[in-house]
């Protein structure tokens, strides 16, 4: 029986891979903040699950894949659907073609920073209140 597998673990879920992928996309965009012709990208998720939450008075069946070799029944799973990586090649920032603010991206990594930990602090909450709702006890 998976106690943590309902709609709001999996967004929590869902959350903390969006920060570890944006935290990398971020360290990216830092170290490349130098590099003629680099361009920027960002990770897309806030946005997406607003827009997939959104759609949900629809309501259509979605199967539980607990093994990968499952077949998808509806929509494929939160973390794939709501989680991309978008490269801003439209801008120019420097001179050499660059488009990366390393203050700006320094204040983005500070804030998923804040983000991961919250999303962290969240599912060890809801872990804790099963333990006590299992133990019966604080």
């Amino acid at each position: 029986m998976k106690l943590l597998s309902g709609a709001s673990f999996q967004r929590l879920e869902s959350a903390v891979h969006a920060a570890e992928m944006r935290q990398g996309v971020l360290a990216n965009n830092i170290a490349n903040a130098d590099t003629p012709n680099f361009k920027r990208s960002e990770v897309l998720f806030e946005e997406l699950l607003e827009q997939q939450m959104g759609q949900q008075p629809e309501r259509k069946l979605v199967g539980l894949r607990n093994n990968e070799r499952h077949l998808h029944i509806g929509k494929t799973s939160a973390a794939a659907s709501t989680t991309q990586i978008s490269t801003d090649s439209a801008t120019t920032m420097n001179n050499n073609g660059n488009n990366v603010d390393i203050e700006r991206e320094m204040a983005l990594l500070a804030k998923n920073q804040l983000s991961y930990n919250f999303y962290i602090q969240q599912i060890n909450h809801d872990a804790k209140m099963m333990r006590i709702g299992i133990e019966g006890r604080a």
